[in-house]
Order: structure tokens, then sequence, then C-alpha cells
């Protein structure tokens, strides 16, 4: 199994007029930033690989489905090594 951390990144998000709150693209630094192309799902969750509780969101990035989560107002990803 790979090794995971939870590494905090910048989320650009749009809220529609229901209030509701969409990630539109995660910025780990100046040189790495990814669109999400979707958003599959949206579910309180606990993170098991590297620990939280919060809502998860499931995305789809390039292609590749992943989690991102906010936990308390901040944002993480499950980011390896």
């Amino acid at each position: 199994m790979d090794k995971r951390r939870k590494q905090y990144v910048p989320v650009v998000v749009r809220f529609d007029t229901e209030g509701k709150l969409r990630p539109l693209v995660i910025e780990f630094d100046e040189e790495h930033k990814y669109p999400v192309d979707r958003v599959l799902d949206v579910r309180r969750a606990a993170c098991q690989r590297v620990g939280g509780v919060g809502d998860r969101y499931t995305c789809q990035i390039n292609g590749q489905v992943t989690y991102l989560w906010m936990e308390k107002g901040i944002w993480f990803v499950e980011a390896k090594g």
C-alpha cells in the first residue's frame, strides 16, 4: 500500500444560488494548479488513510478520480509520500 499524508491546499470554489459549494481548481503551488472537471459525489465521511472527518468531494481531474476533503473549512488531499 502506498504511503499517504494529509496536505492542506488552497481551492478556488464557486457558490451557487442555493449556497452549495463547488470546487473549481486545486492549487498545490504556482506551477501546479488542477482544474476540477466534475464533482461526482459529496458526502460526510471519515478519511481512513490520513485521518480526519469532513465533507469528501469525489472529483474527476484530468480523467482521474480523486478525493478532495473539507474539514472545518480547510481543504486537504491525500498526497503521496
